[in-house]
């Protein structure tokens, strides 16, 4: 438990500097591009795929490359590169590299990267705003899981995915729904008393966007665990003793932090 709280500490810290110096320079590139690069790093390991020495390096290389394109017009020029050198590797190493094994580190390079980088255009689109879409990002993935856990601990009796996650109740689902709802709508209200006066909050958008995201996050862990059940491993990694991996912290954001992208470009929830 302690060593959990410490490493639990240790993270919090660091991710109130980074969003501290959000606005400064590529800071925020640079801990989109760490945290990528790890995540793809565990998924290449737990599927075996690191062996493949040129396809592991061009994936890493992505992984830190591509956050500081995201800006830029090379973006799409960037991942073209990627790719097309990944296939020129496998046919330089066909005799030696299966295609399954290519496609899914080409797969999971994409994906991961894709989708963290998505946290770098939710603090661009939000403007003004830009930190609040940023912490909204990341609390739409782990607070549905808290809230999962706190009423599935006390209320739940009915196993979720029982094969793939033991631990998930559909009580503590649920109870993780509406919490999550509440708690942005209540975030929102902080904000607006404590930060930023002017703001004019949708709160019904807010509060079915907070409903949403619970439920897209539950998906990206639930396809997490599944993984990692597939590949017979406990965790994707110990960088952080008692919590795992990267993947294990951030599986859900891989999905809730693109959800969050799209609904708040069509739906305008501060004004």
């Amino acid at each position: 438990m302690l060593t959990r709280i410490l490493s639990a500490a240790v993270g919090i810290v660091i991710a109130i500097v980074v969003l501290i110096f959000h606005d400064t320079p590529y800071v925020l590139n640079t801990a989109v591009a760490l945290l990528s690069a790890g995540a793809v790093y565990e998924v290449m390991k737990a599927g075996r795929c690191t062996g493949m020495k040129i396809t592991f390096a061009l994936s890493m290389a992505y992984a830190l490359g591509y956050p500081f394109s995201i800006v830029t017009r090379y973006s799409f020029m960037v991942t073209m590169i990627y790719v097309i050198l990944v296939f020129c590797g496998f046919i330089m190493k066909h005799k030696y590299y299966r295609y399954e094994k290519v496609f899914f580190s080409l797969a999971a390079s994409l994906l991961i990267t894709n989708s963290m980088c998505t946290l770098i255009s939710l603090h661009i689109l939000g403007g003004v705003n830009g930190i609040m879409y940023l912490i909204m990002g990341l609390c739409g993935a782990w607070l549905a899981d808290s809230g999962a856990y706190f009423v599935g601990t006390f209320m739940g009796k009915k196993k979720l995915c029982p094969e793939i996650s033991p631990k998930k109740t559909v009580e503590g689902f649920i109870g993780g729904i509406l919490i999550t709802g509440f708690l942005f709508v209540l975030i929102s209200f902080v904000y607006t008393k404590i930060v930023s006066f002017d703001v004019n909050v949708n709160y019904f958008a807010v509060c079915i966007l907070g409903m949403l995201l619970a439920v897209i996050g539950t998906v990206g862990d639930l396809s997490a665990s599944m993984i990692k059940r597939q590949c017979d491993i406990k965790d994707y990694g110990n960088i952080m003793p008692g919590h795992g991996g990267v993947m294990d912290r951030f599986d859900s954001v891989l999905f809730v932090a693109p959800t969050m992208l799209a609904f708040v470009s069509v739906f305008n929830i501060y004004k």
